[in-house]
């Protein structure tokens, strides 16, 4: 395999990583009884610190692509948790990950890279996968939650686009920028609520969830979305909600339906295809 090639390679393996450890979200947040703000609050102020122990000197140049991606995975962060408690948690996750095809629109003017066939293969047969995993949970929510759920869907797109605009310098500044921004305002927003209650093993969940799920898939996608394009991370970043099934099964025993099975195959076998398509493109 020639340089070029490894290199876009390593960026895909990345965003998988990236993918597969924010899917263990749902099993640890199901351990720990805090109100979503604080947990999104705390992730985030550890996970800086997972990022900062890594680069050590961050630069913080305060330029535009670097503010824009903080602010924008920011916002994403503090978007999905409302959509969550103002729509189905189905309807949110649906909602969200039309990301891709925002992505795909606005790439082409602000980044330059060019939605090649493939990518519309793949967003179609994403988008037909996670309407079959979904189908069966999938509700009328309400307006207002699945309006902010499309929100958070258009904001989590520029910040794939915002983060790959940075490819030649470092997007690791712009990533714990963003857990800073979410820290401070979940956690101010926490003391309108009910105060958490800490045990051992909430603050284990907390730990695991600020360091493992969300500290180093930050890393990763900073490595990744140096090495390809931001439509194809977007995509690839889809394979998140696959995952979720599968550690349920694995350490609750819950068996996945059909659907889900179905539609899971389907998201990660076009994520694949279009990955090893996109990587031969010289």
């Amino acid at each position: 395999m020639d340089p070029e090639k490894r290199y876009k390679l390593a960026g895909a393996l990345a965003m998988v990583g990236t993918a597969s450890l924010w899917s263990i979200a749902g099993i640890l947040i199901k351990l720990i009884d805090w109100n979503p703000f604080a947990i999104a609050g705390m992730r985030s102020f550890i996970a800086s610190i997972v990022i900062l122990i890594y680069i050590r000197r961050p630069i913080f140049t305060f330029s535009f692509s670097q503010m824009a991606a903080a602010i924008s995975y920011a916002v994403t962060m503090i978007l999905f948790v409302t959509a969550n408690k103002t729509t189905t948690a189905a309807n949110a996750v649906l909602l969200q990950y039309t990301a891709p095809v925002i992505t795909a629109f606005l790439a082409v003017p602000l980044l330059n890279e060019k939605t090649k066939p493939e990518h519309w293969f793949a967003i179609f047969f994403v988008g037909l996968g996670m309407i079959i995993m979904f189908i069966d949970d999938l509700g009328g929510g309400r307006l207002l939650g699945n309006s902010i759920a499309l929100m958070s869907a258009f904001s989590f797109s520029l910040y794939f686009i915002f983060l790959r605009m940075q490819k030649d310098s470092s997007p690791f500044e712009s990533v714990i920028l963003s857990h800073w921004i979410t820290a401070i305002v979940c956690l101010i927003a926490s003391l309108f609520m009910p105060l958490p209650h800490i045990t051992l093993k909430s603050a284990t969940a907390m730990l695991i969830l600020g360091a493992i799920q969300m500290g180093i898939p930050s890393i990763l996608i900073s490595i990744g979305i140096k090495r390809i394009s931001a439509l194809s991370a977007n995509l690839i970043a889809v394979i998140e909600p696959v995952f979720n099934p599968i550690w349920v099964f694995l350490f609750v025993g819950e068996t996945p339906g059909v659907n889900t099975i179905i539609g899971g195959s389907l998201i990660i076998i076009s994520v694949t295809a279009v990955s090893v398509i996109s990587a031969r493109r010289r």
